[in-house]
């Protein structure tokens, strides 16, 4: 799964992309795109871990795109990095909330909604193409498909009223529309870069419906992100911070591609494997492999929280909590998960 970090030019998304990466951004990156992959940090992996002491030990991860720009600065995105993040699956929106010399006060609302407002534009002139075309293969005889046509004109209806499609997400995530990728349709996590000094979201309550929003000390975090694993620690005991804010966001970003995480365990390896919610057991054994999917009898399903519980697998078998499940089981997060199949 893949987020793109956009926003103004000078918002700080390097900054950002640094911070969650660890990855040097440099002066070249204006004409590519970068892609970077981190951990989800994730304490039951760290307590398996400890109990399996295994071999291999892998965490679910996530991977943030910080796409090429070119060279103006007027203040607007450009169509170039429109393109360059089509593929993702949702949208980190970084907006200045901090003060640069030679610059106007921020205006995080305003800001917000210049590019929200290119995306509907964008994904406007996606709808009316298709719409033509589809048009013009009916005036020739072709056979169309009317529940797309109705869905476009839906959707058309909405963006020229300027309301983003993932305002209605059983409209933006309808079948026959997916191979659209409509910007406006992508969830948003919305990072407002604040000073070092400034805890405070600004007053946007617009936001609040439909885009999570939460503060960033991008420069703050930056410098966080290149320490050592122990300079890290005392400086988040220094200042009595419990996490970064980084692993914050890469939290949250986990959850706002609608992921959770199942786990299977055993003496080789401890690993987390990230699945869509609501997704059934044989789905998640094709995860893994799809032979396991195709030769599934049951799943042997174990709950994180009854593990802990009894401290061994053996004694959770013994208390009753480990169960066998079929194929339609739906996967809940934090399932420890042996397949049993045949092929």
């Amino acid at each position: 799964m893949k987020l793109g970090i956009i926003g103004l030019q000078g918002a700080g998304k390097s900054t950002i992309f640094e911070a969650l990466t660890r990855q040097d951004t440099g002066s070249g990156h204006r004409g590519e795109n970068l892609v970077g992959t981190v951990t989800v940090p994730d304490y039951r992996v760290d307590l398996l871990k400890k109990m399996y002491n295994p071999k291999k030990t892998v965490y679910a991860q996530v991977a943030y795109l910080l796409p090429g720009i070119s060279n103006k600065n007027d203040g607007k995105s450009d169509q170039k990095t429109i393109i360059g993040i089509r593929d993702s699956d949702a949208f980190i929106h970084v907006i200045r909330n901090f003060i640069r010399f030679g610059a106007k006060e921020p205006e995080p609302y305003n800001d917000f909604k210049k590019i929200d407002q290119e995306f509907i534009l964008s994904d406007l002139i996606v709808v009316e193409k298709r719409l033509e075309r589809l048009d013009l293969d009916k005036k020739r005889g072709k056979k169309v498909d009317t529940k797309e046509i109705d869905l476009l004109n839906q959707c058309k209806e909405k963006l020229e009223a300027e309301i983003p499609l993932r305002n209605l997400p059983e409209l933006g995530q309808e079948h026959l529309l997916r191979g659209y990728a409509f910007l406006s349709a992508k969830p948003v996590l919305v990072l407002f870069n604040n000073d070092d000094e400034n805890d405070n979201l600004p007053h946007v309550d617009k936001l609040t419906d439909t885009e999570k929003c939460m503060i960033i000390k991008g420069k703050l975090e930056q410098e966080l992100a290149y320490m050592s694993e122990e300079e890290a620690k005392e400086f988040l005991l220094e200042f009595n911070i419990t996490s970064s804010a980084m692993d914050r966001v890469i939290k949250m970003s986990y959850q706002l591609l609608g992921l959770i995480s199942f786990f299977t365990v055993g003496e080789d390896e401890v690993k987390a494997w990230t699945i869509k919610k609501d997704i059934h057991a044989m789905d998640a054994a094709g995860e893994i492999h799809s032979d396991i999917k195709k030769g599934f009898i049951r799943a042997e399903v174990l709950a994180y929280d009854d593990l802990i519980d009894a401290d061994t697998y053996n004694e959770a078998r013994k208390k009753g909590t480990v169960r066998l499940e079929g194929k339609t089981y739906i996967v809940a997060d934090g399932d420890i998960i042996n397949f049993r199949f045949n092929v």
